[in-house]
C-alpha cells in the first residue's frame, strides 16, 4: 500500500513517538509490554506450579522441556524482532508499504519454518528428550509434555511474531490483550486438564496448546484489522532476498541470545542429572522465578524499542540516547530491590512449588540466591542489546547477545562443573552474567558516540 501522509491516526502516532517526552513514552509503552512478557513467563510458571503437585519427576520433566521452549521462542523472536525492528524504522521514515511487506513476510515465514522444525522433532522425539538431559524416571513424562508443546509450537511462534509487530508499531496494549487472554485461560485450564480430566503432565501441555491458538487468533483478528496498524495482506508476502537480509540483521541477535540460552539450559540439565531429579527440579523452579523477574526488564526494554526505532529512523538521536539511560536507571534500581527480596525469601518461594521435598527446596534456594546476585546488572546488558538491535547494528547486538549466554556462560558452566560439581554450575551462571559487562561496556561507549549530537547541535543521521 502507498504511503498516505494524510492518514490522521498514523500521523498522530508518528508525532507522538517523535515529540512526546521520552520518559512518559517509555513508561506508557512499558506497562503493556511488561504485562506481555509476564504473560509469557506465566505460561511456563503455571505449568510448573500445577505439575509440581504431581511429583518431583513430573516437575523436572517440565524443566527438561525448558531449553526446547526457549528455542521455540528464539525462532519467534528472530522473525518477530527481525521484522519488527525494520517496521519501526520504516514507519519512522514514513515508508508504510515497506513496513507492510516486511510484516507479512515475517509472519508467514515463521509459521512455515516452525511447522517444518516441529515435524522433524516429533519424528525424533525420544532422542530429543534424551539430548535435553532427561533421566530414566523423567523421560516418559517429558515425552508426553514435549509432544504437545511441539504441536503448539507453530502457534507459539506466530503469536510471538504478531506480538512483536504490534509492539514495534506502538500498539503494545493490543498485543497485551491477546497474550493476557491466553495466559488467563491457561491458568484456568491447567488444573482442569491435569487433575479433573486426569491427564497429568500431558494435560498441562494440551492446555498450553489450546491457549496459544486462542492467543494467536485474538492478536491476528483484533490487532491486525485496526486501521491504526499496518495491514497484514498476504498478497504482500515476498521471498525477496533484501527483505530477508534486513530481517536477519534485526532478528539474529535475538536468535543468538535465545539460542545460547537454550544451549546453556541443556548443559545445566546434563550437569545436574547425576545429582537426581531433585537437582533438575530445584534448578528448574529457580529458573522460572528468575524468568518472571527478567520479564519485567524485558518488558521495559520492549517499551523502549519502538521509541528507539521511530526516533532513530527519524534521525532524532538525542531522544534515543535519553530514553536509553532513563530505562537503564529505572530497571537497575528495581532489580536491586528485587534481588534483596529474593535472597531473603528464597526458601519460602521454592517451597510454594515442592513443599514436601527438602532436597528440591535446598537446591532451589541456593540457585535462586546465587542468581539474585547478578540481577542488578541484567538491565544494562539487555538495554544495550535492544538498542543496538533496533538501530540495525547487527554486529554489536549479536556480540552483546552472545556474551552473556554463550561466550561466557558456556565456558564457565563447563569449567566450574569440572572443578566444583553442582555447586560450580550454580556459581557459574551469575558469574558469567557479571563478567559480560566487560564486553558490553566498550560497545555501549561506541554506540553512544554515534548517537551524540554534532558540534553544530544537529543530530547525526544513520551511520
Amino acid at each position: 500500500m502507498k504511503e498516505n501522509p494524510e492518514d490522521p491516526q498514523k500521523n498522530e502516532r508518528f508525532i507522538k513517538m517523535t515529540t512526546a517526552p521520552v520518559e512518559k513514552l517509555v513508561l506508557g509503552l512499558a506497562v503493556p509490554s511488561i504485562a506481555i512478557m509476564l504473560t509469557a513467563a506465566f505460561y511456563n510458571m503455571a505449568d510448573t506450579f500445577f505439575v509440581s503437585r504431581l511429583g518431583t519427576s513430573q516437575v523436572a520433566a517440565v524443566g527438561i522441556a525448558f531449553p526446547l521452549i526457549v528455542l521455540i521462542q528464539a525462532i519467534g523472536f528472530f522473525f518477530g524482532q527481525g521484522a519488527g525492528n525494520y517496521v519501526a524504522r520504516a514507519l519512522g521514515a514514513r515508508r508504510s508499504e515497506d513496513a507492510s511487506r516486511m510484516a507479512v513476510t515475517g509472519l508467514v515465514s515463521s509459521f512455515v519454518s516452525m511447522t517444518l522444525i516441529a515435524v522433524i522433532l516429533i519424528i525424533f522425539l525420544e532422542p530429543l528428550v534424551n539430548s535435553l538431559g532427561a533421566t530414566e524416571s523423567i523421560r516418559p513424562f517429558a515425552m508426553e509434555y514435549i509432544f504437545f508443546i511441539l504441536l503448539a509450537s507453530p502457534w507459539m511462534v506466530t503469536s510471538i511474531v504478531l506480538n512483536q509487530l504490534l509492539r514495534f508499531q506502538g500498539s503494545a496494549t493490543i498485543a497485551m490483550t491477546g497474550m493476557l487472554s491466553g495466559a488467563i485461560l491457561n491458568i484456568i485450564m491447567d488444573p482442569i486438564f491435569i487433575f479433573t480430566f486426569g491427564l497429568g503432565v500431558r494435560g498441562a501441555a494440551i492446555a498450553t496448546m489450546i491457549c496459544q491458538i486462542i492467543s494467536f487468533s485474538i492478536l491476528f483478528f483484533y490487532g491486525c484489522t485496526r486501521k491504526v496498524n499496518i495491514e497484514i495482506k498476504f498478497s504482500n508476502f515476498t521471498t525477496s532476498l533484501p527483505i530477508y537480509i534486513e530481517m536477519f540483521k534485526g532478528g539474529f541477535p535475538a536468535l543468538i541470545r535465545q539460542g545460547f540460552m537454550s544451549v546453556s539450559a541443556i548443559l545445566i540439565n546434563h550437569f545436574a542429572r547425576p545429582y537426581g531429579d531433585a537437582a533438575i527440579a530445584g534448578i528448574s523452579i529457580s529458573n522460572r522465578i528468575i524468568m518472571l523477574v527478567n520479564s519485567i526488564v524485558l518488558g521495559f526494554g520492549q517499551g523502549f524499542q519502538p521509541i528507539c526505532g521511530f526516533n532513530y529512523g527519524a534521525k532524532l538521536n538525542d531522544r534515543v540516547r535519553k530514553a536509553f539511560w532513563f530505562t537503564v536507571r529505572i530497571c537497575s534500581i528495581g532489580l536491586l530491590i528485587i534481588s534483596v527480596l529474593l535472597a531473603i525469601f528464597a526458601p519460602y518461594i521454592i517451597a510454594l512449588f515442592r513443599r514436601d521435598d527438602l532436597d528440591v527446596i535446598m537446591i532451589g534456594t541456593q540457585a535462586l540466591r546465587l542468581r539474585s546476585t547478578s540481577l542488578p546488572f541484567f538491565a544494562y546488558v539487555v538495554m544495550v542489546n535492544m538498542m543496538t538491535q533496533t538501530m540495525g547494528k547487527a554486529f554489536e547486538a549479536s556480540i552483546v547477545a552472545a556474551s552473556r549466554q554463550g561466550l561466557l556462560m558456556i565456558p564457565c558452566l563447563i569449567a566450574f562443573n569440572l572443578l566444583m560439581g553442582l555447586q560450580g554450575v550454580l556459581i557459574a551462571i551469575p558469574l558469567a552474567e557479571m563478567l559480560s559487562l566487560l564486553i558490553v561496556i566498550p560497545i555501549t561507549v561506541r554506540v553512544i558516540r554515534i548517537l551524540s549530537p554534532s558540534d553544530s547541535g544537529v543530530n547525526k543521521g544513520e551511520q
